[in-house]
């Protein structure tokens, strides 16, 4: 069974209807709130939503889902302000759920650390306590640490001295809570971890020394954020260190070791105490750093994909006024009053560009005000290669909205460049190459659904090959699309399926059996589904998809590489 992220498309549109059903029904029942039947039907549609996301093993989202269910079903009817801040919750938890499965539709890859945060926040309001930042996160705790041969030098007051490291940590914790100096802090907190795991022998009892100075390094050298909870584990290790102190056979929390771990696993550097604790635990580097969590979390509770949408529309009918008076410039036509119309617009749209974080549209539009403010001056233009130069810009900045029609925001990892950066002929190629692929695929995959159709009706007719004539032809289109894509082995199958329809199906004077028109229609499905991930420019999350077509074009007794 296809699940996660690639499967979201199977079900999107009855859950997201869901949704939006359990939100006008949570904010009507805000208003009336001795109406029990609107907070019921509020429920029902959770428990489905829960249900759905369970189904297609979405694990952050169901989570989600499962908590504002059980909070729901603990308000009763009638409440009054007292409840204000659970009804919020829930309320956050419906939207934040929304953002997050409409990124993930968009970038098809589950971040659910993401949904930690709205998480935390249903489950403090319904009196629970908090998820720790590694939630989603697994290692092997138990695994043993290296020997390691002690060479520092014997200490005349070994007690002065552990008092001295605990003292050197407390006073670094005190800075990271103030975060005044920050990093120095935390450099001095893993200094004095370090130094209590040398000076108390580098064994079992100080297995918290040695991790938390690895995740001390890592936060340093990732430069990581101070959030929190992050506040409150190394406060909670201070206290651990005096358990430490006075008992030799101490053991850490193993829960606390796991946080270390995640910090050191989400920062990724190479420092040696880091270095050592991922080769020791087998961490692998997460497919997330610290601070791209931070903007995805930011980006959450931001303006929804229809928002964005509903703005790419108002911008590029700005767009095209802009565009309608330049040609009336080009022309000629009543050049003074059309020069000041011209600067005037160019100036609201950069002002909107910039508002919605399309910094180098914004940039350009606002050089080009600046040439456009001197031919009102002039009351003429310059010359027309200064014409040509402010199409070019226009061109650019359509190519940067563009991205806010397809439902993505400045910043995200689907973009195919980085629209903060300056603008240039190779980042507006890559836009406009970006638009030709996913034509590209919207042609591929109607070819593909032209042939499933064709094959069904050939079928039903009993073999009636003019159902087939112009199918192999689509399906060669398609294979020379999928080429254009650097799709090799996806087009290899499309047009294996072509040969056998051409060769077993119109030139052959006999039906294939419905068995191996069932395979052929396998084939093709796997093929449309691996296009429904190449919609958002990411094939590589559907490579099983492709496995499932090409065991069902071998099913038809054609060789295809493996």
């Amino acid at each position: 069974m296809v699940t996660g992220a690639t499967s979201l498309s199977l079900v999107r549109d009855e859950l997201f209807a869901t949704m939006e059903q359990a939100e006008q029904n949570l904010e009507q029942f805000i208003a009336e709130r001795q109406n029990g039947s609107l907070l019921q039907h509020a429920v029902e549609c959770l428990a489905q939503i829960r249900g759905t996301l369970n189904l297609i093993e979405l694990v952050g989202a169901e989570l989600l889902a499962q908590e504002a269910l059980q909070l729901a079903t603990d308000i009763p009817t009638g409440v009054g302000e007292e409840r204000d801040g659970q009804l919020a919750a829930l309320g956050n938890a419906l939207y934040v759920l929304r953002r997050y499965l409409e990124n993930l539709e968009t970038n098809r890859q589950e971040i659910p650390e993401l949904l930690l945060p709205a998480i935390n926040d249903v489950r403090l309001a319904a009196g629970q306590p908090m998820l720790p930042e590694s939630f989603f996160f697994s290692a092997r705790l138990d695994l043993p640490r290296p020997p390691v041969s002690q060479t520092t030098a014997a200490v005349a007051d070994p007690a002065g001295e552990v008092r001295r490291l605990r003292h050197l940590y407390q006073a670094g914790l005190l800075g990271l809570v103030r975060e005044q100096p920050l990093y120095p802090s935390l450099k001095a907190m893993g200094r004095a971890l370090a130094g209590l795991d040398q000076l108390l022998g580098l064994g079992a009892r100080t297995r918290l020394c040695w991790v938390g100075a690895g995740a001390l390094e890592s936060m340093v050298d990732a430069q990581m954020l101070p959030r929190r909870t992050r506040k409150q584990l190394f406060s909670r290790i201070d206290r651990e260190l005096k358990q430490l102190l006075a008992n030799e056979a101490y053991e850490p929390p193993r829960q606390l070791l796991k946080e270390l771990l995640y910090l050191t696993a989400l920062a990724d550097t190479k420092g040696p105490r880091a270095s050592e604790l991922k080769a020791v635990f087998g961490l692998a580097p997460l497919p997330f750093t610290d601070h791209l969590l931070e903007d995805e979390s930011q980006r959450l509770s931001g303006p929804g994909r229809e928002v964005m949408r509903s703005l790419s529309v108002a911008i590029r009918e700005e767009l095209t006024a802009v565009k309608d008076q330049l040609d009336l410039i080009e022309r000629g036509v009543s050049q003074g009053d059309a020069l000041a119309t011209l600067h005037s617009q160019l100036g609201k749209l950069g002002k909107t560009l910039g508002m919605v974080g399309l910094n180098s549209a914004a940039t350009a539009l606002q050089t080009q005000t600046t040439v456009v403010s001197g031919w009102v001056a002039k009351g003429a233009v310059e010359s027309p290669a200064a014409l040509n130069t402010l199409a070019d810009a226009l061109l650019y900045v359509e190519s940067m909205v563009a991205s806010l029609e397809h439902g993505q925001r400045p910043g995200t990892r689907a973009a195919a460049v980085d629209l903060n950066a300056e603008p240039s002929a190779d980042s507006f190629a890559v836009h406009q190459l970006a638009e030709a692929r996913i034509v590209v695929i919207d042609e591929a995959q109607g070819g593909l659904a032209l042939a499933k159709r064709a094959i069904t009706a050939y079928l039903e007719s009993n073999g009636d090959k003019l159902h087939l004539a112009n199918v192999p032809l689509s399906l060669q289109a398609v294979r020379g699309g999928l080429w254009f894509l650097d799709q090799v082995r996806a087009a290899e199958l499309v047009g294996a399926c072509a040969d056998y329809i051409q060769r077993q199906m119109i030139e052959s004077t006999q039906m294939p059996s419905e068995q191996m028109l069932e395979t052929l229609a396998d084939a093709l499905t796997g093929l449309e589904y691996y296009l429904e991930g190449g919609a958002v420019l990411r094939f590589e999350g559907q490579p099983h998809a492709l496995d499932v077509a090409a065991e069902s074009v071998r099913a038809l007794g054609l060789e295809v590489a493996a």
